[in-house]
């Protein structure tokens, strides 16, 4: 008989239906666990499942019945992967989840920026259009898409889908290089160049050790001026101070 306990439930839409396994097992949900309750809650679980909630070493060396953290979700940054393989915990997460959504909302927001949506409606609501006379103004500028470079880092699925599209409205599109190995393939570049040659660089790689703070001040500091920086991935892969004082330096 496994146990089995869901820690936060509540970062799952509704709408999902979850399908219990099918061998012997005792299910326990919560809405959402706080750090200090992962512990006391896991106490006789064979099986976590988690989205948001972290487990570490601390949490593994006091759950030693603990075999498998089921992850609601892809990324595994929450969870201490080394700490898991040391303990003899397995880790699993959800393959090619959100394969057209991540992309689609990636290709959502390279729109909005390069065309200044959110500028021109905020001039909407506040009358400019009937303000301005001849029913035009030019208060903000727009860009188009087709014809840029889109950088891409993270040749996934999420990357390559991304890839599909923006090449559907006439953008090129480029890939960094793996860092740690891989395939030299034609559309890939070295780090460097892909950010110093792109209009748009997209992040679609994990949060990792490795890839913490990835687009720091250096990196920043290679794109070109008024270029787009959309991260779909994860926050940390972003210095964020660097941001924003690469942001207040135009």
């Amino acid at each position: 008989m496994q146990q089995i306990v869901f820690l936060d439930s509540d970062t799952l839409d509704a709408g999902i239906t979850l399908h219990h396994p099918d061998f012997p097992h005792h299910w326990q949900s919560y809405p959402s666990t706080t750090p200090e309750l992962v512990v006391e809650r896991l106490q006789d679980a064979s099986i976590a499942i988690i989205n948001k909630v972290r487990i570490g070493a601390d949490e593994l060396a006091r759950l030693p019945q603990l075999k498998l953290i089921a992850l609601a979700a892809t990324g595994s940054d929450n969870v201490d992967l080394e700490a898991c393989r040391a303990a003899g915990v397995g880790v699993c997460n959800i393959r090619n989840y959100s394969g057209p959504s991540v992309p689609e909302h990636a290709m959502a927001l390279m729109l909005a920026l390069s065309r200044n949506l959110f500028a021109w409606r905020q001039s909407l609501l506040e009358g400019r259009w009937q303000q301005s006379g001849q029913f035009c103004f030019f208060d903000h500028p727009i860009a188009d898409l087709h014809g840029k470079r889109l950088g891409i880092i993270g040749k996934g699925t999420l990357g390559q889908a991304l890839g599909e599209r923006a090449k559907g409205i006439g953008m090129e599109v480029r890939y960094a290089q793996s860092q740690i190995g891989g395939n030299a393939d034609d559309d890939r570049l070295p780090l460097d160049d892909l950010l110093q040659s792109s209009d748009v660089v997209s992040l679609h790689c994990p949060l990792t050790p490795y890839t913490r703070n990835l687009i720091g001040e250096r990196e920043l500091g290679l794109m070109k001026p008024g270029a787009l920086l959309i991260n779909v991935g994860r926050g940390g892969l972003v210095d964020e101070a660097a941001l924003l004082r690469a942001l207040a330096n135009g």
